[in-house]
């Protein structure tokens, strides 16, 4: 099932305070970028996010999920009406997520 654009647009306005929050559109869902680095997505209207070690100390009880069939679990991000959470949970995960890999050239 895809994500509708409305989900994205709740999400992204919730995450209005940082800077440099991107998303990319890919194959009915969406990936988000934080300043460059993929923190996580959209998947079936649900926010994930990547299981790093400051993901899952600041919210312990997140469950794991699928975000397709075949992928790594992520942790589903329940409070996305909490605007500061987002901002914190976000900003926290910054320095553990991996740097964007370099684009190779045709």
């Amino acid at each position: 099932m895809a994500s509708s654009k409305e989900f994205l647009e709740f999400i992204l306005g919730q995450l209005s305070d940082l800077e440099e929050i991107t998303y990319r559109a890919m194959m009915g869902e969406f990936i988000i970028y934080y300043r460059g680095k993929i923190v996580g997505g959209i998947y079936d209207d649900r926010l994930l996010v990547k299981p790093v070690k400051a993901a899952i100390s600041y919210i312990p009880t997140a469950p794991y999920e699928l975000p397709y069939e075949g992928a790594k679990q992520m942790l589903l991000v329940d409070e996305v009406d909490n605007k500061n959470f987002l901002a914190g949970l976000f900003n926290a995960m910054y320095e553990e997520l991996p740097a964007p890999k370099p684009k190779k050239k045709k």
